[in-house]
Order: structure tokens, then sequence, then C-alpha cells
């Protein structure tokens, strides 16, 4: 048996071996030809350098995977969010997939799925096969699809936590390319980190040097120079309190986990969490929490689907962090008011200020509404990693996606043809207070003041019992030019599963709740209509739901119109 010491992982670590699987003669012949082209001078000269061919440590991966995803892998298939490919197809050259799937067998994600779906004997081969296929493509070279910073800084604690999985075979060759790239990737992310602009992919470049410098022998200068970069990087990352400063509740996830793995990383090595990294996770676990509606999962916003709560709970587990959902976040800009079981989470901020944000959203002063485990009031959600078509994903960023109300049927902030974000919403104003056991919200953006002259004020009041919640949506003239009137509507997109029948009168609704009490609609100030909607759950289906419409015409010196959710017995 090969000696340990050379072949990359510490005595106390040992590795299944795996056979021949059965090859036939040609199979084995073919293989020991590419292990000879591989001792050539020409393949050392491939990867330049001295690589190192130990790891230090495996860290435990404290994000659980994917069953369901792990046993179609162990099937012969990929799957992700509603899209499918074989792998026997597979070829990392020309991924033929959404971007969502391509990040998803490119960042080896899909590890962590393989693992739960069965024993190492079964898991093995197919890890090997895939990371063989990789290598292929990406081993020799630096290429963007496989090279892309946030990529690396995530793969290196996905290749170090799963070695006994990627690292079974008893092909010496085929381990050393394995280590010699994740040195390469390592140094890779030594030039890009400093380049990354603040946000999710420079804390994953920098957290993923000093995971390098942990687990990667020869690697250990890094880590000083990671834990100074990456705390500098959270400092310009999140919010004064806690919030990623992009307003994703699924990249504010992403930042969770990833300074979770970074901390079982420091874990393996018996080496203390840095404090600044622990300080880091004690605001923006508060700040995840703050944007979970009753079911434990996110709410929709900023182009997010509703991560499940059982995800959410790994998350807060593994970052060591305990601590109460935040309520009021001016700079995360999420307001989250609960009584009894219900639960309410307003955008009350202007969208992502970054002018290259391609997935920001124009929701400004749009809620979701939760009792219990049901959602009652919604966002469309977002198209994330789907295989939606772009123009569909495109329509989901809109205003009318949204819980909120437009003017002329536009957007309160610009979505420019390339993602970004346009001019729109500047100010928000902001005031919140507690009276006679309501809890008020009242908010005004300026984003249609250019436009139409008006500035849009939302006023939330839920009760004590959290039974009642009333609103109330104004226009008001503003700006240097007069308002002449303009069409408006206010959309309260529904939940899943939430059916609805409109009153004789056409003023109200009853909104029935599979599981669930019934609530009762109604509105004042103009009439209710009934329309189509969707909903993208959390595997990025689409759902066909209802919304609640409250249409008219505002007059030149505005409008005000009312609306009651009240829960029924």
């Amino acid at each position: 048996m090969p000696d340990e010491s050379r072949d990359g992982i510490d005595k106390g670590r040992r590795l299944i071996r795996l056979d021949d699987g059965g090859l036939s003669l040609s199979e084995r012949l073919a293989t020991r030809f590419r292990h000879m082209l591989w001792r050539t001078p020409l393949h050392r000269l491939r990867l330049r350098g001295k690589f190192p061919l130990k790891l230090l440590a495996v860290p435990g991966d404290p994000i659980p995977g994917d069953r369901t995803r792990g046993t179609a892998l162990l099937e012969g298939r990929a799957l992700y969010h509603g899209q499918e490919t074989r792998l026997a197809d597979l070829d990392f050259a020309t991924l033929n997939v959404s971007p969502g799937l391509a990040d998803y067998l490119q960042s080896f994600e899909w590890l962590r799925d393989l693992a739960s779906a069965g024993p190492r004997e079964e898991t093995a081969p197919i890890a090997e096969k895939l990371m063989r296929n990789w290598l292929e493509t990406h081993g020799g070279k630096v290429a963007e699809a496989g090279w892309r910073t946030e990529m690396w800084g995530h793969r290196i604690f996905l290749w170090a936590s799963y070695a006994p999985l990627i690292l079974s075979s008893a092909d010496l060759v085929y381990r050393s390319a394995v280590l010699n790239t994740l040195a390469r990737g390592a140094r890779h992310l030594d030039r890009a980190a400093p380049k990354e602009p603040p946000g999710l992919t420079q804390v994953r470049a920098w957290a993923g040097v000093i995971g390098a410098g942990l687990l990667v022998q020869g690697g250990e200068s890094r880590v000083a120079r990671g834990e100074v970069g990456l705390e500098r990087s959270l400092s310009q990352t999140l919010t004064a309190d806690g919030g990623i400063i992009c307003r994703s509740p699924v990249a504010q996830l992403a930042l969770v986990e990833t300074l979770a793995m970074l901390r079982s990383a420091y874990d393996s090595r018996g080496i203390a969490f840095p404090a600044a990294f622990s300080s880091a996770l004690s605001f923006a676990v508060p700040a995840l929490l703050g944007v979970t509606l009753g079911d434990g999962g996110l709410s929709s916003w900023q182009g997010g689907p509703p991560v499940p709560g059982r995800r959410i709970a790994a998350a807060i587990e593994a970052s060591g962090q305990r601590g109460l959902p935040l309520r009021k976040a001016r700079d995360w800009g999420y307001h989250r008011m609960t009584a009894g079981d219900t639960v309410l989470v307003v955008d009350a901020a202007p969208p992502p200020s970054m002018r290259l944000e391609t997935g920001g959203c124009a929701s400004t002063l749009a809620f979701e509404l939760s009792h219990g485990p049901h959602r009652i009031v919604v966002n469309c959600g977002g198209a994330g990693g789907s295989a939606l078509p772009g123009n569909f994903a495109q329509g989901l960023r809109t205003t009318a996606a949204h819980s909120t109300l437009t003017i002329g049927d536009s957007n309160s902030t610009a979505l420019n043809a390339d993602g970004s974000l346009g001019r729109g919403v500047v100010e928000v104003e902001l005031n919140r207070r507690e009276r006679n056991g309501i809890a008020r919200l009242e908010a005004s953006h300026d984003g249609y003041v250019p436009r139409f002259g008006f500035v849009h004020r939302r006023q939330l009041g839920l009760s004590e019992d959290g039974d009642e919640l009333r609103g109330e949506d104004v226009l008001l003239p503003g700006g240097r030019h007069k308002s002449e009137g303009a069409a408006f509507a206010i959309r309260f997109h529904l939940g899943a599963g939430v059916e609805v029948s409109p009153t004789a009168d056409n003023m109200g609704a009853l909104l029935r709740v599979e599981g669930g009490p019934a609530w009762h609609f109604r509105c004042r100030g103009t009439g209710l209509m009934i329309d189509d909607s969707v909903w993208i759950d959390e595997k990025s289906r689409l759902c066909k739901t209802k919304q609640l419409v409250l249409a008219g015409e505002s007059s030149p010196g505005g409008t005000t119109i009312g609306w009651l959710f009240r829960r029924a017995g």
C-alpha cells in the first residue's frame, strides 16, 4: 500500500481504495497510457512551481446536503432547481445548461448532496468521475468558466471537506493532480481577492485564501494575510446593522454559510476562530433571521427564492451564533413586525445602490405577510439560478411583481437593459412606533416624483394579537412639477395555495388557506379586482397563484386608498 505521507492525507485520515471497477483490457491499457502521459515532463510543465501534496486537515461541512439531488447523482443525473442533465453527457468545456446549474456543477456544491445519498463506496466513484472530467477541462489552464473567483473561494472548502470522496482512488497521479490544482486555485485567489470589489465574491475569495492556508500544506503564510483581507472585506460588505450591501437575503445566507465553513476549517486545525469574524457573524445572523417568515424560510427579495427554513436553521447552527431576528434595520433596509403568529417583512429602503448590481429589484415599500407556516401575501420571487426565460426573469424584478403600488405601469426604480438598476428611488423617509398595542410603520419614497410628480407613502399597522393588518397607500404631490394625475395599481400577490373569493360588492374578498385560518380582505377608495399571478417556490418552480389588485386614477391633488387584512375566527 502506498505511503500515505506521500499521497496527500495525514495519517488518521485513511481513505478507501477502489478496484478497477471491472474495466476491460482496452480500458485498463488506456488508463495506463494516460498515467504514463501524466508522468512526462510535459505534464509537469503544465503545473508550474512547487506544489504541496498533503491536506493538513479534513474539515466537516457544516451545511447538510440535499438527499434528493444526491440520489439523482447516484442515478446518473444532476438536478438543480427543476433542471436536469445526464452525467454521461456532461462536458465541462461546453456546459449547455442554465447559469444556476452551471454554477452548481462548477462550484462542486454537488459534493455535499452526493455525500448525503449513500455510503462512500457508492458515492466516491461518481465524485472521482466528475472530478476527472473537470480536471481534463480546467485542471491545466485558467479559464473563466472554471476559475471564477467566487467558484474557487467556495471550492477550496468543498474539496477539502469531501477529500474522502474525491481522493479515494489508488491512482497517485490523479490524487496529485487534484491537490496540485487545489494549490493552484489557492494561488489564483492570492492574486484575485484584493482586486474584487466589496461584496460576497470578495468575502468568499478572502475566506478561500485563509482556508487554503489552514488546510493545504505549505500555505501557512496565507493565513495572516487572508485574515487582514477578510476583516477589511467584511467591514465594507456588511452594513452597520449586519446586512450585506447588495441587500439580497440569499447572498446574506451565502455569506453566513461561508463564514461557517471557515469556522469549521479553524476547528479542524484546533485554532481559535478570530474574534473579528465572530463579531461579523453576530451581526449577520440576526439580519438574516430578520427576513425570515413564519415557516422559517427566507422572504423573497432582490431576485432570491424563498430558501426553506431547514437550510437557514443549519446555517445558524453552523455559525455558532444565537440571536433574535433583527426588527429595525435602517441600513440593511428590511423592517420586521411580529405579533402572535403573524410576521410582516417590509422593504423600507432604496434598491441596492451599486450601478452594476444585476439582481436588484424595484421593490421599495413592498411587503410579505405570513401567519404561522402559511404565506398569505408574497412577492412573485426571483428567477435565481433557474432556467426561466430571460424576459420572464426580468419581469420578476419589476415593481408590479411585488406587493406594493405602481404608477403608470412603471417601475419605482428603472431596470436597465444590461440588468443594472437605473434612476428611481433615492430617498426613503421612515417612521416606526408602537401605540395602543399596534405596531405602526410609515414610510415614503420619491421614485415616482421625476416622472409623475407623486410621492408614494405607505402606512402599516399590525394589531397586538397579529389578527389584523391595516394599511393605507397615499399618493402625495411632490417635486418641482405639478402633477397631472396618473393611473395607479396596488397589488397583493397571494401565497401558493391561497384561494380567494370576492364579496358581492367587489370591495373585499375571503382568503382560504389550506390547513390554516381564513382571512378577510376589505378596501376603500377604489374597487377590488382579482387577477392571475405567479410565485417562484424554493425549487424555482413556477406556481400559479392569484393577486388582489386595487386600481384607479389619481387626481392631480393625490389620492388615498385604505385596505385591511383580518383573520377570520
